[in-house]
């Protein structure tokens, strides 16, 4: 179907350049993704010896509650193990109840699973397909012209 290409098309292209990115570069992205979903005080604390955690955010309710959450941001190619979201679980304890794991790539059954056990706190878990439409959504380097044709702007990437 040439529509369902177009759509692989602008997001293997999106994905592309995002993993292209510096830590940095996509670190302060994803701090512009959070801020422009509604998230306040976002800011990225991601820096050689950051202890796992690249960034931090207030999720507030009705104007009234606040969540802390902190969040970790990985340009990969393949998946996020496990592993690797205990390890980010261990690096949010005492810091904050919710925790954010962005990745240009996918996570396994095992990391899904690990991020939802019982009894530890929850991880909502961003893989590329679903940052690609957050970032079509709100607009952040990703336009959809009035044809409906979706086009990613590299130019605006490389000013991060």
């Amino acid at each position: 179907m040439p529509d369902n290409e177009g759509v692989v098309e602008w997001r293997e292209q999106l994905l592309s350049i995002l993993r292209d990115l510096t830590p940095a570069s996509f670190e302060r992205l994803c701090q512009e993704m959070l801020s422009r979903a509604g998230l306040e005080e976002v800011t990225v604390t991601g820096r050689p010896g950051d202890e796992g955690i690249d960034g931090r955010a207030i999720v507030r309710f009705a104007g009234l509650v606040s969540l802390p959450v902190v969040f970790q941001c990985k340009r990969y190619r393949s998946q996020a193990t496990a592993p690797m979201i205990r390890e980010f679980r261990g690096a949010m304890m005492g810091r904050a109840d919710r925790g954010l794991f962005m990745t240009t790539g996918g996570f396994t059954g095992r990391a899904r699973q690990e991020a939802r056990r019982d009894g530890a706190p929850l991880l909502d878990l961003i893989d590329g397909v679903l940052l690609a439409e957050k970032l079509r959504e709100l607009s952040i380097g990703v336009t959809t012209n009035q044809a409906g044709v979706i086009e990613v702007n590299p130019d605006w990437f490389a000013n991060l």
